[in-house]
């Protein structure tokens, strides 16, 4: 049997709110980005009231467009990555760019049961709709951007934590700066 030849590219999906980025992410990015043709890493708003009614609503450090160009100055360097912002369910997202597939990082079993019960709603409602995980580096397990938050609140280093390309900005960010 003959294989066809590929008429569209395989774009991945990588939803969050990157609240801040974090390596953990990056890597999670960087690694996609060396499996798939295109990478679209989507900025979102994580408003769980779209799915558990009377959900609280998330607070964020950073504004959505900080968390971009947060995002967008972390990925500078990968030829075949975006970085898009969306307040639009991850479904609608999906839809909306032409996406393959939708990847996810996991760190734990907690992250994967919390992970799959989206997956499955996701798919229940687009069968089209398929999410990758991607384990986390073993090194990275305790990076995350809870960690990130809590580390700022204590004026701790946050070399390790955040990549180096978005640590200036963010740092701006923080002091009140827009760049």
């Amino acid at each position: 049997m003959a294989m066809q030849a590929k008429t569209r590219a395989c774009r991945a999906l990588i939803p969050g709110s990157y609240d801040p980025v974090t390596v953990g992410h990056m890597d999670v990015i960087r690694r996609a980005a060396a499996m798939f043709d295109e990478v679209i890493v989507a900025v979102m708003t994580n408003d769980m009231r779209a799915y558990v009614p009377g959900a609280a609503v998330k607070q964020y450090l950073f504004t959505m467009e900080q968390r971009q160009q947060l995002v967008a100055a972390a990925c500078a360097d990968l030829e075949n990555v975006w970085v898009i912002s969306s307040s639009d369910r991850l479904i609608d997202l999906f839809d909306a760019v032409d996406a393959s597939v939708i990847v996810k990082g996991v760190r734990s079993e907690t992250d994967y049961l919390y992970e799959q019960k989206h997956a499955l709603w996701n798919r229940g409602h687009n069968p089209r709709a398929e999410t990758v995980y991607l384990p986390a580096d073993e090194r990275l397990d305790d990076v995350s951007s809870t960690r990130v938050r809590r580390a700022i609140e204590a004026g701790e280093p946050l070399e390790g934590l955040v990549p180096a390309q978005a640590l200036a900005l963010m740092t701006a960010f923080l002091q009140g700066g827009t760049c």
